[in-house]
């Protein structure tokens, strides 16, 4: 008798489902969604979102929450950057580390109130991170996966403040820079962030499931006028890329810390204890031997995740590349010896067999107008 060969798995769908379909989108499995990757075009929503606005379905992210007596506590514990800042209704890029001091996931932290935190969190790590979170939370705290009472849009691009602000019943557009707060939008009740994954201006709405498919399709009717766009995740990470956005699995894993990937700055190391501080002191006082930098093609080629590096330091990886459709030429991110890490400093990727020069350059590829800002 033969053994019997275990189905596939089912791809988990968003509430948007039938309606990407309905507008001709590319379906692809991303991490076990089936998500679109594009409508029009990868270049023509990228643009969308540099120069109109673009609205995108995220709905397959993450959303922990954690509430009770005891949720500062736990949050501050269970992330580097220092919670005790943050008034209500404000928000901070942030991360689960490992006693290593190597990132479980990065993610963003919401305060609601002084008992009461949303933690969202990249969609294939959404398991691994409640988990996580549930077993090094404390006491006096509730760690829930709400991740199935929300839908994500997210509304990008330097007329995205226009667009929200029209179908807003609190106007949002006075909101700081990760700012967030409670209002409807179309008409659904929504919480209403400042906040984005592609270097423009932008809202990212959180409401109920059964109001996602109005609330998207509202959102491009008012928005015609703007040349409002949908937009998949072939844009998305051409424009995060560009603005020198992290991405889990990529540029940052359990092999990495923040002092390697450059996001320093989310850790507070004056705030008192938490999860991999002791790790992350030591490889500080010790020197940090591998940095995540950003370069350029010299060379024709474009470079792309996991192609080695070679410099005159030691080897590295490339964990990011792309054509930048804003910049008109190829970019990306690279993990190189610390000694290799100073802009300008040249070196070579094997591009299928080729070494081809590329060097090293400032950071974010992309920064938008200061009269967007």
């Amino acid at each position: 008798m033969s053994a019997t060969v275990p189905a596939a798995a089912a791809l988990k769908r968003t509430p948007l489902y039938e309606l990407h379909r309905k507008l001709g989108a590319r379906l692809i499995d991303f991490g076990g969604w089936e998500m679109p990757v594009q409508y029009s075009g990868i270049l023509e929503e990228h643009r969308a979102v540099r120069e109109r606005v673009g609205i995108f379905d995220v709905s397959h992210m993450g959303e922990l929450e954690l509430t009770g007596e005891g949720a500062l506590a736990a949050v501050q514990w269970l992330t580097p950057n220092d919670v005790a800042r943050l008034p209500d209704g404000r928000c901070q890029y942030s991360a689960f580390l490992t006693e290593r001091g190597t990132f479980v996931d990065d993610l963003l932290v919401y305060r609601k109130a002084a008992d009461s935190y949303m933690l969202v969190v990249n969609a294939s790590n959404t398991p691994k991170d409640f988990e996580w979170a549930k077993a090094h939370a404390g006491e006096n705290v509730r760690v829930d996966d709400a991740s199935d009472r929300y839908a994500l849009l997210a509304v990008q691009g330097p007329r995205a403040a226009g667009l929200v602000s029209r179908v807003s019943s609190d106007d949002p557009t006075d909101l700081p820079y990760y700012a967030f707060r409670e209002t409807s939008v179309v008409g659904a009740p929504a919480l209403v962030s400042r906040t984005g994954y592609t270097g423009e201006d932008g809202f990212e709405l959180y409401l109920a499931p059964e109001h996602a498919e109005r609330v998207f399709g509202g959102l491009l009717e008012e928005g015609r006028g703007d040349g409002a766009t949908p937009c998949g995740l072939g844009a998305r990470d051409t424009l995060r890329l560009e603005a020198r956005m992290a991405l889990y699995g990529n540029d940052i894993d359990d092999t990495v810390t923040p002092w390697e990937a450059d996001l320093g700055w989310i850790v507070k190391m004056k705030k008192g204890d938490f999860l991999g501080r002791d790790a992350l002191e030591r490889q500080k006082a010790e020197g940090v031997q591998r940095k995540l930098i950003g370069f350029e093609m010299v060379d024709r080629g474009i470079a792309r995740h996991g192609y080695p590096a070679h410099t005159p330091h030691g080897d590295g990886t490339v964990t990011s590349g792309t054509h930048s459709p804003t910049l008109g030429k190829p970019i990306g991110l690279a993990m190189l010896p610390a000694g290799a890490a100073a802009v300008g400093t040249g070196f070579e990727i094997d591009i299928r067999g080729r070494n081809a020069k590329a060097r090293v350059v400032e950071m974010p590829f992309y920064k938008r107008p200061k009269e967007a800002r």
